[in-house]
């Protein structure tokens, strides 16, 4: 691995102020952007790791094992990141002497702000998901000083895990149609999403194809939440006669949903049939228990941590990517059994 004194030879600078970049302190010290730019470009360039494990242990004897950050966005998915982590649990023992495991939050559309990802410091490589559309140009748009991998987004300048979420919407208006439904309606959360996109996009191009009518009206979006949810089906019934169908793009909305057909005396799935998106645990529990687009997290995540531990080890040269399936879960609320009384 380089050292800091074969950066600083070939950016052309001391090796203090090497170290001072490399350490992210470029700024502290009055560095111009040129001179840090040129710093990290040298060590990219060397293939320098920083011993950010031995830095923060600080203990001899102790094994160095590369530090793994998520990067999670501080919006209402954090409610997401516990079947994440029970997917990354089984990695560890594959993974010989293991790794350091932080989960660093960030403000959606602010990837920006963190300015370990440039400077590389905190950590040896990052699985950064959630990313809104203006978080992915800044990836794509800046060089990385780090490995990461993309979670549930496409890149063809980064290594992704995801699954096609095009066709997940395909799926759904497939099962609506083969349903007999001639109306539908999409409840969408109002996050900066490409999954989210790509699902309403596959969606609206095979119902189209189908002849199945989902007028501008009967799409709403409202909050990533059970509120928000409950909130789009108020705004449906507002404007008059519902849909026969429902896809709803996140199961947290489709339970806040549910709740609100129930209050209005709208019977699901006997008036509406409903599907989400997800396979969240409380799903199963709902009255009547959901239908929903089973996401494989935990698979993926295991996937995520497996991948960047290649691409930190330089096992495999990044963009390098992994697709994962999607499947339905059928229950009551949609192609379930359900007696119509």
């Amino acid at each position: 691995m380089a050292s800091i004194k074969e950066i600083a030879k070939l950016a052309g600078i001391s090796m203090g102020t090497a170290s001072f970049v490399l350490n992210g302190k470029g700024d502290q010290m009055r560095i111009s952007k040129a001179t840090q730019e040129k710093v990290l470009a040298a060590a990219k360039e060397l293939g320098y790791r920083p011993n950010i494990s031995a830095r923060r242990l600080r203990s001899e004897g102790e094994k160095v094992v590369p530090v793994i950050a998520i990067l999670w966005t501080l919006d209402t998915r954090v409610s997401l990141i516990s079947r994440f982590l029970e997917g990354i649990q089984g990695t560890f023992a594959g993974q010989g002497d293991g790794f350091e495991l932080m989960v660093q939050p960030y403000e959606n559309s602010k990837l920006d702000k963190l300015n370990s990802l440039i400077t590389g410091t905190r950590f040896n490589g990052a699985i950064v998901a959630n990313a809104s559309d203006e978080d992915i140009a800044y990836l794509e748009n800046n060089e990385i000083n780090v490995p990461i991998v993309l979670y549930q987004r496409k890149s063809d300048k980064y290594s992704t895990v995801s699954v096609d979420s095009y066709q997940s919407g395909v799926m759904v208006a497939d099962l609506f149609a083969n349903r007999g439904h001639k109306t539908s309606g999409i409840i969408l959360p109002n996050v900066s999403s490409q999954a989210v996109r790509l699902r309403k996009e596959g969606f609206m191009d095979r119902a189209h194809s189908y002849g199945l009518q989902v007028p501008s009206n009967h799409i709403v979006s409202g909050s990533f939440s059970e509120e928000g949810g409950y909130q789009c089906v108020k705004e449906l019934i507002s404007k008059g006669e519902l849909p026969s169908s429902l896809f709803t793009l996140s199961d947290q909305m489709a339970v806040g949903a549910l709740t609100a057909l129930y209050e209005e005396g709208i019977r699901v799935p006997q008036d509406v049939e409903i599907m989400g998106h997800d396979n969240n645990e409380n799903t199963k529990f709902t009255i009547p228990s959901l239908s929903t687009i089973h996401l494989p997290v935990e698979e993926m995540a295991a996937a995520c941590v497996n991948m960047l531990m290649d691409l930190i080890e330089q096992k495999v040269k990044a963009p390098v990517s992994k697709l994962f399936n999607s499947s339905f879960v059928i229950r009551q609320s949609c192609g379930g059994v359900c007696e119509d009384n």
